[in-house]
Formats: structure tokens, sequence, C-alpha cells
């Protein structure tokens, strides 16, 4: 039947559909994904994760708003809402978080784990592959990026 659960799996996929690094997937590989993630509610001022915990999957935002704050409790990258992503290194990697997340307001998160992220790209091949592609395109803009902005840090001036 279409009772909530299955609802719920349907506004799942739907989401899980716009976050960036899912976009290629197939509606059957973005299914997996929403079947065997996890749902978390937050209340204002919870925290997500802390920063250097080990990390263990990712998290997509479903509504409300998460910050990105460093140790020192700078608002390291303003804060992010619903269709966002966080975390996505530690769904193909063993890594330890870069910062702490903090719900802002009352918000909702899917939990993607990396075993369940594993098993999709064990299962479907070309899913890897693309995401590798994605992933080495935004390293080299990152790097891009960091070049752009080496000469702040030099010596040789």
């Amino acid at each position: 039947g279409v009772g909530p659960a299955s609802m719920g799996l349907e506004s799942d996929i739907a989401l899980l559909g716009t976050v960036p690094l899912f976009a290629n997937m197939t509606r059957e590989q973005l299914r997996l994904l929403a079947f065997g993630a996890e749902h978390r509610w937050l209340s204002a001022q919870e925290t997500l994760f802390r920063e250097e915990a080990r990390a263990d999957g990712g998290f997509v935002i479903v509504s409300g708003e998460i910050s990105l704050m460093s140790r020192d409790k700078r608002d390291l990258f303003g804060a992010v809402g619903p269709g966002t992503l966080i975390g996505e290194l530690s769904l193909i990697a063993e890594t330890r978080r870069h910062s702490t997340a903090v719900a802002t307001q009352d918000s909702e998160v899917i939990r993607i784990g990396r075993q369940l992220f594993r098993r999709l790209l064990e299962e479907y091949p070309e899913v890897a592959i693309a995401i590798q592609t994605q992933l080495a395109a935004e390293l080299a803009e990152l790097t891009d990026r960091i070049d752009g902005l080496s000469h702040h840090f030099s010596d040789d001036d």
C-alpha cells in the first residue's frame, strides 16, 4: 500500500536525485540508497558530528539547516540546507570529520553509511566510475583554487 513509509521513500528518492554527486544515478540506484539509509532528527543546537571524529558515512539534509564550524567555533563554511550532502568523502574512504556540524534549527537528515554506499558501487560499477570522474574533477578544481591562493602563503616576496 501507499502508506507513510513508501511515501517517505518516494520523497527520499526525489531528494537524493537532486544531490550533485548522485545526479547521474538511475531511479533503481537511488532507490537502493534511499531504502538502506536512515533518518535522523536533530533539534536546534544539536551536534550531528564533531571535528576529528571517525567518519562512517555522509548525510543529506532533508529539512532545516546545518552549520559547519571549525574547532575555534568560527563559522567555517556557513550553513547548508536541504539537498546538501555533507561528508561525501567518507562515503568512499576512511576519514575523520574536518569540521563540527551543528543543527541551527530543527532539522532532518538522511544518513548514508559507507557500507551501504560501497554495496551500491559493487552492484553498479558504472556508478563508481561516474563518481570517480566527478570527484577527480572537483579535486582538480580545488587544486586550482589552492594554486591560485598559494602566492598569499609564499615567503619569497
